[in-house]
């Protein structure tokens, strides 16, 4: 049966990519090469839920899923700041940089996308809701040294606030996996608030 790789998220506006591509640059510079696989800016978004391989047939369900789960949210400001390593500074696995949301809006929308594909056959998350880009992934060549050094990187930097931006809608997404890396393909842009 044919499949595609979906998932729904939140695009970064061209200011925030910007300011992620700086951070990666400043954070690269204090890193050994190749330790980190770094995330090209473009490719970038704040992920809400990660679908994986979805049948071809349960595309349209999706997107109406993701309209109705946008319409029931307003659009809010996302403040971005604050480094952070999967699971931890001790072993870094995956280099982030946090999200703050402070009127609870965002976790309401993530709760709607959930409710609303779960129906579809898309299980709920059990973990807590960590909103969180992606700047780099630990290389599995990586020595424990270099690896050690990502986390002290990491854990030393005083990051403050990097950027906001007004979140406005949610996009259900197609992902390619290529050589190249991912390429990414918007299959619906839904407003919040159903604007």
């Amino acid at each position: 049966m044919p499949t595609l790789r979906t998932f729904i998220a939140i695009e970064l506006d061209g200011g925030l990519k910007d300011s992620v591509r700086r951070l990666q640059d400043q954070l690269r510079e204090r890193m050994a090469p190749g330790s980190v696989r770094w995330v090209r800016p473009e490719g970038i978004h704040l992920t809400l839920k990660f679908l994986g391989d979805t049948p071809l047939e349960e595309v349209d369900p999706v997107k109406a899923a993701v309209a109705r789960a946008a319409a029931e949210v307003g659009p809010f400001v996302i403040t971005v700041g604050g480094l952070g390593c999967f699971p931890n500074s001790r072993r870094p696995r995956v280099v982030w940089v946090g999200l703050e949301e402070l009127t609870g809006t965002l976790v309401r929308l993530r709760d709607a996308v959930e409710a609303h594909v779960a129906p579809l056959g898309f299980p709920t998350e059990k973990r807590r809701f960590s909103p969180h880009l992606t700047l780099g992934r630990v290389q599995r060549r990586a020595s424990k040294s270099e690896v050690r050094e990502i986390g002290e990187v990491v854990a030393s930097s005083a990051l403050g606030t990097i950027g906001e931006m007004p979140a406005v809608s949610v996009c259900y997404i197609k992902s390619d996996l290529k050589p190249s890396g991912a390429v990414y393909t918007t299959l619906l842009e839904a407003r919040l608030g159903g604007q």
